[in-house]
């Protein structure tokens, strides 16, 4: 009851005083002369209360209770309406105004410290943050291209390498957030590398026919550089292998070797010495062989213009077809 007299607002204590007058005033007077003394004879409902009347002369116990005058005096001001309604006219708010502001205040203060220390303190950044314009790096080598991000206030994020047909090798294919591109001072530009052109795995061709195999070399991307024979227990004009062997990755255009059989060993190489040029020739036809290649080289051994060396030597088993290279002697001079 204490804690409701202290905050009840003056509209209350002027509706407590109202109801009180209305109960403890004396009838209105009945004669003309009563009614002439009387101060004012309008209705008390129609009277205006502008100053509270004391209550003087009750005893102590025929003063109204202050909780229940001011129940009465909130139940006639309070609209008609649900239940709700009625119990939000009644509620007294238990803080004057200015209690309010202070509360408000404060806690207004501490919201704005707490944002401030998060913001200065744990998260750290700066307040005004500048915009530019990100420099175009395409086409630099990685050094240049870090000196030019720098230079123009901007890091270098993660960088990358990737393959490329004609880029060089270690120049930018292509930056992140790409050129131009308006973006706050310090962010990080990712870069990617030219690694070079894509290498080309050499395919393997062992067991193709000639033709076959050199197809599936330049459909590939490379290209047959020479073709050399061997003997090999596979079939004549039959792929053997490649020089550089099959998966090694080479450049776009690179020139392989492709190494022929020419048959199985089965043919005796017979021997040349002493015999000249035209006689070498025909041994080697008849034997199922060939003649290579034939040197002059001045010696003694033999004389001039007969056969003193050969290349497989005479005995040797060699695949049909097999080229013989010899040296004929010439005369001193």
């Amino acid at each position: 009851m204490k804690f409701r007299r202290r905050f009840a607002t003056p509209g209350r204590i002027s509706g407590l005083f109202a109801a009180l007058r209305d109960r403890l005033a004396p009838s209105s007077p009945t004669s003309d002369d009563d009614q002439a003394a009387a101060p004012d004879a309008r209705p008390r409902a129609d009277r205006e209360i502008t100053q509270p009347e004391r209550l003087v002369g009750l005893p102590p116990e025929e003063i109204p209770d202050l909780d229940d005058l001011l129940d009465a005096q909130a139940a006639k001001t309070t609209p008609a309406g649900p239940a709700w309604t009625r119990w939000v006219a009644r509620w007294r708010w238990p803080f004057d105004r200015r209690l309010s502001v202070q509360v408000a205040g404060v806690f207004g203060g501490t919201l704005l410290f707490g944002y401030l220390f998060a913001a200065i303190v744990l998260f750290p950044a700066p307040i005004f943050v500048s915009h530019r314009s990100i420099p175009r790096v395409l086409g630099q080598e990685e050094a240049r291209a870090r000196e030019t991000l720098t230079a123009a206030g901007f890091g270098v994020g993660d960088v990358e390498r990737e393959p490329h047909p004609t880029a060089p090798v270690g120049t930018v294919i292509w930056q992140d957030p790409p050129a131009e591109v308006v973006a706050p001072e310090a962010t990080d530009v990712s870069l990617i590398l030219s690694s070079g052109p894509q290498r080309i795995p050499v395919p393997d061709v062992a067991g193709y026919d000639v033709e076959q195999a050199r197809s599936l070399i330049e459909g590939a991307g490379l290209r047959v550089g020479s073709t050399e024979s061997t003997q090999a227990p596979t079939p004549k004009n039959v792929a053997v292998n490649t020089r550089p062997p099959a998966g090694t990755t080479l450049n776009p255009g690179s020139s392989v070797v492709l190494v022929v059989s020419v048959g199985a060993a089965t043919l005796r190489v017979p021997t040349l010495t002493g015999l000249s040029i035209e006689e070498a020739r025909l041994a080697l036809e008849t034997a199922g062989l060939a003649l290579g290649t034939a040197f002059e080289q001045t010696t003694t051994a033999v004389a001039p213009g007969e056969v003193f060396f050969q290349e497989p030597a005479a005995g040797t088993l060699s695949a049909p077809g097999t080229v013989v290279n010899v040296r004929i002697a010439r005369s001193p001079r």
